[in-house]
């Protein structure tokens, strides 16, 4: 088995399509910034958007599109049906997963909402409802990895046998409590083909639900390279475990024994609404290269 990396050549991207239902705050410019994105996937490759109602989803589009001026041709996206709660598919989507003789598999790992904090019983389903839909090519395999909780933001790989990963997260205790971090260890090793984890055990930023995914932390953007979030400023709240985390970072080897490369990218400043918003420029999607 294979992890492979998030610039690897894909067949598609899903995303799932927000609604007024669901927890996001001022749904209108929700709404205008999912079709930027959508807009930008198409230019590289096909979109799949997974909606609770495709007929309301293209309404938004084109109440969006005429509101901005933006451009977004419906005709070109794939568009499943599903019951969901929130819209974070790279947490409750399925894991694309290669097998050593050229098989393909979607890993479909039970989705807790983070640790029991948000509604989740729609979007545990997602993977499978859309599966039974035809979502996925013929020659893709849909794999249970029931009863193990995994959200893919809480895991990167370098496509090579290296998953990068945080302790805070992967041992919290309302995910896979049963297990100590050995046992979780061995469990993503044989699930994954790894050959090796890197743990990172500081780096929370306030405010994130996720219990320190480390898609806001630390991402590989090549074998040899790692871009992480970096705080420059010795009286915000997250400098100490950031600089903790740089500095674990900084002793970390690629498989060839040499130190990564390491880029850092400032952490931004925070969105206030009621409470604390935190954000990260790690939080990205990668296109293929």
């Amino acid at each position: 088995m294979r992890l492979p990396a998030e610039w690897e050549r894909q067949s598609g991207v899903q995303l799932t399509w927000p609604h007024r239902d669901t927890e996001w705050y001022q749904i209108d410019r929700v709404l205008e910034c999912y079709v930027d994105i959508a807009r930008n996937i198409l230019d590289f490759e096909p979109l799949m958007i997974v909606a609770r109602d495709i007929d309301e989803a293209k309404n938004d589009i084109a109440e969006v599109c005429a509101r901005t001026g933006m451009s977004l041709d419906t005709d070109r996206l794939l568009f499943y049906e599903a019951p969901l709660n929130d819209t974070w598919a790279r947490d409750h989507g399925g894991i694309s997963v290669h097998g050593d003789n050229g098989e393909k598999y979607v890993y479909d790992f039970v989705f807790n909402g983070w640790g029991l904090k948000f509604a989740s019983d729609l979007d545990n389903q997602l993977t499978r409802t859309i599966f039974g839909r035809g979502a996925f090519n013929d020659d893709v395999m849909g794999v249970d990895m029931r009863p193990y909780v995994l959200e893919g933001g809480s895991i990167d790989s370098d496509g090579c046998g290296t998953m990068l990963t945080t302790s805070s997260c992967l041992c919290s205790v309302n995910r896979n409590e049963y297990l100590d971090r050995e046992e979780i260890g061995e469990e993503l090793e044989g699930a994954f083909g790894l050959s090796r984890i890197l743990w990172l055990d500081h780096g929370g930023i306030i405010g994130d639900d996720t219990d320190s995914h480390v898609d806001i932390l630390a991402r590989f953007c090549s074998p040899d390279t790692i871009a992480y979030t970096k705080c420059e400023d010795p009286d915000d709240d997250n400098f100490a475990e950031l600089d903790a985390m740089e500095k674990q970072l900084e002793t970390f080897r690629t498989t060839d024994g040499k130190p990564y490369r390491l880029v850092p990218l400032p952490l931004p400043d925070p969105l206030w609404l009621d409470d604390y918003r935190p954000v990260s420029y790690t939080h990205l999607r990668a296109h293929e290269t």
